[in-house]
């Protein structure tokens, strides 16, 4: 594509502001269309961004996409919204960068990849972990064999807070909690640094209150061993309003047989990561980071739709991630009845 892309915004929260100030800031992309039911939200988007034209309802801005010159949409709406916006929208044959999860669950997943298959269209999912500079530093070791043949990867995010909108706690619009919002994070970046295709096993256990889901529903906590394609192993735990002893703990670890690495959060910060290199008792610092990875997942999508919007096959890892999120749901004991031995 020559011309900059001419993008649409479903979902102006939070993070959906903060994706789409991320594209106006950069000039890579024009901000076209504003969509929220949310008046406030609207209106505080519109403030920002007074040439693109405001909708409250999502299937209005589809409907007058192609007079609007849209190329593409963003989505960061609950996520019972995913599936079926992201679908409508490359049935129309616009690209799509969605937040994460991209779907509830992995038949979702599945219908949402396959749409982007047949319309030829780039779809996009917001891991934005991938992007801090520690994760590709710790990738960049495992491709280039600098700490041997990896066979284990422990890592974890713990929420001290969790979410503060309702939606999040209703299982029929989030469709799960810690390990569907958190979760995916870290099963993605673990996929995604070994470059792995496939799930070999799933064991796990999801909680809620320190007992077991007894189905699928909110939970607050989840831990969990996967057995990925190539042999390696992953312990996984994720959490909301756990004791973790800080605001927040996001690590993750690889244990190579020639030495290993860690990417973690610096004291209980969301934002700020160090890089460590471990050789034995010894360790050395790679580097440190701050908040200003935020934006490079969508900016990422943002060029390559750019130079092409075709289909790329890597978001088929969002399938995988997707059935593991939901192999974990599964996987959740019934708790015995009271008083059964």
């Amino acid at each position: 594509m020559s011309a900059a892309l001419r993008l649409g915004f479903a979902g102006l929260g939070w993070i959906g502001a903060m994706r789409m100030d991320a594209v106006a800031a950069s000039g890579r992309a024009v901000v076209a269309a504003l969509c929220d039911p949310s008046e406030a939200c609207l209106s505080a988007a519109v403030e920002r961004h007074r040439e693109a034209v405001a909708f409250a309802d999502y299937d209005e801005m589809l409907a007058r996409s192609e007079q609007l010159g849209l190329n593409g949409v963003v989505i960061a709406t609950p996520n019972s919204l995913h599936a079926p916006q992201a679908i409508a929208a490359l049935e129309r044959g616009l690209a799509v960068f969605c937040q994460k999860p991209l779907a509830l669950n992995s038949a979702e997943a599945r219908a949402i990849v396959d749409a982007a298959r047949r319309a030829d269209r780039r779809l996009g999912v917001d891991y934005s972990y991938r992007y801090t500079d520690g994760a590709q530093a710790l990738r960049a070791m495992v491709r280039s064999g600098e700490l041997g043949r990896i066979f284990a990867i422990e890592t974890a995010f713990h929420n001290a807070y969790g979410p503060g909108k309702a939606w999040c706690h209703d299982p029929a619009i989030a469709g799960g909690g810690a390990l569907i919002d958190l979760g995916v994070h870290q099963i993605d970046l673990c996929l995604w640094i070994l470059d792995s295709r496939g799930v070999r096993s799933v064991r796990g256990c999801a909680f809620r209150h320190g007992e077991p889901l007894d189905g699928r529903g909110i939970d607050d906590f989840a831990i969990a061993q996967l057995e990925l394609d190539g042999g390696v192993l992953v312990h996984l735990a994720v959490s909301w309003n756990a004791h973790a002893g800080t605001d927040c703990v996001i690590r993750t670890a690889v244990f190579g047989t020639d030495g290993g690495a860690e990417v973690r959060n610096i004291d209980g910060s969301f934002f700020d990561f160090e890089t460590l290199r471990f050789d034995g008792r010894e360790r050395c610092a790679v580097g440190c980071e701050s908040g200003d990875w935020l934006g490079r997942a969508i900016l990422d999508w943002v060029d390559h739709t750019s130079a092409s919007p075709a289909f790329d096959p890597e978001v088929e890892r969002s399938v995988h991630v997707a059935e593991v999120v939901d192999e974990i749901y599964r996987a959740a004991p019934t708790p015995a009845p009271a008083g059964a031995a």
